[in-house]
């Protein structure tokens, strides 16, 4: 239900983020980034492209406690279910959210939705793809108390549309609303990395959650909110936004001398470190010394990547449609091609080494199979003359992403080789002083 509930919403996200855009544009605040809103966009299709093999996890475990162990099922015509099972759902998600940011592991997934350095509607959709692993285990006392799976679906899909609205800096203090309700001061002050906004303000709808367990702060206006996370991801490759914190997690239990530490790192706070310096020490964080990731695409790149982030992102609307009907195998490899496309896309945006190879290596791929094979994924059969387009098409997008690369490269040496005579210069200026 959850995939086709957001794919009909996804019009309405993609309307209210142009809203915001204008209006940002209206009052002259630099609220969006082209590379950093694709990212956040792409994050929330890869989620929802890989959710539909994980969703068995948080749906299928919850109906299983139920049927198994639940005291009694609530009786979902009563007046009352719906509204108590939202506040249930909410408490849960509170816990749920706190446990995300003080487990290692929980926070491996989480980081995605902290990683962008704005602040927008956009960021609302960069959601984890890895999430549901973990996600189900806060929400096994509703199963327990009864709550139907039904109900807790429609509850859980309430809480999640009611946050989107509040990841936005153009709505601002709304009173007696921010004393109850998640709102987007409160939020703010949540994906913020300041000394005083680190960790608070958990609450899905209502803040009287961390009220009452003492992690509420309010957002102050001599102290502005930074956005991101105090390690930041520093890419818009989404494949690495959500595994570069599992691989981090993997390294230092590696490193770790004790299997007693080993474990430890998995569960304890993000950036904990054994005792013996065995995995080495947490980098101290400076405020002051922060630069938001901004590498200089050129346009060349910036509209190449609009124009395959736009057919990408309707090939994620369409693995949704057809993922019910269509073999494992074959989803598999749709689901894989959308997140190497992703990838790709990411990686030219923020000139990372590799993208333009796997751009131009995931076109000349479908160049060559989509005439062997007939057909595109779960279709049926394509007229000739189609095939031929989409190949040539595929092919033509080949060359084109080889000759940004090719380009880009040159610019970079160029770049450097400029860099290394400054540099030279300030050495040889240093000697003569």
């Amino acid at each position: 239900m959850q995939e086709t509930v957001i794919t009909w919403a996804t019009p309405a996200f993609f309307a209210l983020i142009a809203i915001e855009l204008l209006w940002s544009l209206r009052v002259r605040r630099t609220v969006y980034r082209l590379d950093d809103a694709l990212t956040s966009i792409g994050l929330g299709a890869l989620s929802q492209v890989a959710g539909v093999f994980m969703r068995l996890l948080r749906i299928g475990v919850y109906a299983l406690v139920f049927q198994v162990f639940a005291l009694a099922a609530w009786p979902t015509e009563a007046w009352w279910s719906l509204p108590l099972a939202l506040v249930f759902y909410d408490f849960c998600y509170y816990w749920h959210h706190r446990w995300m940011h003080e487990i290692g592991v929980a926070w491996a997934a989480h980081v995605v939705h902290h990683s962008s350095e704005d602040y927008n509607l956009s960021t609302a959709l960069r959601q984890t793809a890895t999430g549901p692993l973990l996600g189900w285990i806060p929400y096994v006392p509703m199963a327990l108390a009864g709550v139907p799976p039904t109900l807790f679906a429609v509850v859980g899909l309430i809480n999640l549309l009611y946050q989107f609205w509040i990841h936005t800096e153009l709505v601002g203090r709304l009173g007696w609303f921010d004393r109850v309700f998640a709102s987007p001061s409160n939020h703010r002050v949540h994906h913020a990395v300041n000394d005083a906004y680190v960790d608070r303000n958990y609450g899905g709808v209502l803040i009287l959650w961390d009220r009452l367990f003492g992690t509420f702060q309010d957002e102050r206006s001599d102290d502005p909110p930074v956005y991101g996370t105090r390690a930041p991801l520093r890419s818009f490759d989404p494949l690495r936004a959500n595994l570069e914190v599992y691989a981090s997690l993997a390294a230092t239990s590696r490193a770790a001398r004790r299997w007693i530490d080993r474990l430890q790192v998995w569960v304890r706070r993000p950036g904990w470190r054994p005792a013996d310096g065995s995995a080495g020490t947490t980098a101290p964080f400076a405020l002051a010394a922060r630069q938001r990731y901004a590498p200089e695409a050129g346009r060349a790149v910036r509209r190449y990547a609009v124009l395959q982030f736009a057919v990408v992102l309707a090939a994620s609307v369409h693995v949704l449609q057809i993922h019910a009907r269509t073999p494992v195998p074959e989803l598999l490899a749709y689901v894989a091609w959308v997140m190497l496309s992703l990838s790709g896309i990411g990686r030219m945006l923020g000139r990372e080494p590799g993208g333009w190879a796997i751009e131009a290596a995931r076109h000349a791929a479908v160049a060559v199979a989509l005439p062997l094979a007939g057909r595109w994924f779960a279709t049926g059969a394509l007229p000739a003359w189609a095939l031929a387009l989409a190949a040539a098409a595929a092919a033509g997008c080949a060359v084109v992403a080889w000759r940004i690369g090719s380009d880009d490269l040159r610019r970079r040496a160029a770049d450097a080789l400029r860099a290394r005579g400054t540099d030279d210069a300030r050495a040889d200026a240093a000697r003569t002083a």
